[in-house]
């Protein structure tokens, strides 16, 4: 009985540092930065995602009188060449908004802070890119989170039975994997559609990393209960919740829908590593 609520902690302690992990490692986790300027600490977070159909708003918190700020941005990628935006003060906050895009739509841009003589440019050489998406409702979004959370929890639940010989590392896995369907090839699809108007950009069609590593994981799961159906197979069950973690833990949204702004078309693009570094 120890044994068993030992290995439940673990597989929690499991899925939260994956889930923080790759929450904070995407390219759609908020870019931060810190700058002293004229002795006055100015530091920010700036939005790599947005909801299509709003103008995404850019705020510098508690900025003195006397400081300015721009925002400089172009449609990504292109070679349009980067548009000015000058801030607006709003109480003793700075703001600016970027303009709407269409889903997959993609801005590149970065912050120029003055104060008097002394202008500093914010990200200029590793623009922040932003990424709009379609308005997902919260009763397909949170289903899909939901399904997705759990999945990696009893996947590493199992996996952990399995590498301790637990009987029910069986009955585990197959809830694992009756989770991982719903909320990666039934809700995920779903989601995607809202977000960006397709519903599956893996292979074949495509090579949009959230589809191709969930369809790889259930591969791996589904490989791994064919082999113990007739026989108790553990080492095959570790394999795959091993599998899961790892893919789980990949930056979410990596290589993902990018709007090509010459056809007009949603592609699979690829988001250069820098930008999420």
């Amino acid at each position: 009985m120890k044994k068993k609520v030992l290995f439940w902690i673990v597989a929690v302690v499991i899925t939260l540092s994956a889930a923080i992990y790759q929450r904070m490692t995407g390219p759609t986790y908020p870019k931060t930065f810190k700058i002293t300027l004229n002795s006055h600490e100015i530091k920010g977070n700036l939005p790599r995602t947005a909801t299509s159909g709003s103008n995404a708003q850019i705020e510098l918190s508690s900025i003195p009188e006397g400081f300015s700020a721009t925002l400089y941005y172009m449609r990504y990628p292109s070679n349009e060449g980067y548009i000015p935006e000058p801030f607006e003060r709003n109480g003793s906050n700075l703001e600016a908004f970027l303009p709407s895009e269409p889903p997959a739509g993609k801005l590149s841009y970065y912050l120029q802070i003055g104060h008097g003589f002394n202008v500093v440019n914010i990200l200029i050489d590793q623009p922040v890119i932003i990424r709009y998406k379609g308005d997902v409702p919260s009763y397909i979004l949170m289903p899909h989170i939901f399904f997705m959370f759990f999945a990696m929890l009893l996947s590493s639940l199992a996996g952990l039975f399995a590498f301790g010989k637990v009987e029910s590392y069986k009955f585990w896995s197959w809830i694992a994997v009756v989770f991982l369907v719903l909320g990666g090839l039934i809700f995920g699809p779903i989601v995607q559609y809202y977000a960006f108007g397709e519903a599956w950009t893996g292979v074949p069609f495509g090579f949009d990393l959230t589809d191709n590593k969930t369809l790889i994981a259930f591969l791996a799961w589904a490989f791994a209960l064919l082999m113990n159906r007739k026989k108790e197979r553990p080492a095959f069950i570790i394999g795959a919740a091993v599998v899961l973690l790892v893919i789980f833990s990949i930056p979410h949204s990596a290589m993902g829908s990018e709007l090509n702004y010459s056809s007009g078309k949603v592609v699979t693009g690829l988001i250069n590593v820098i930008h999420f570094l």
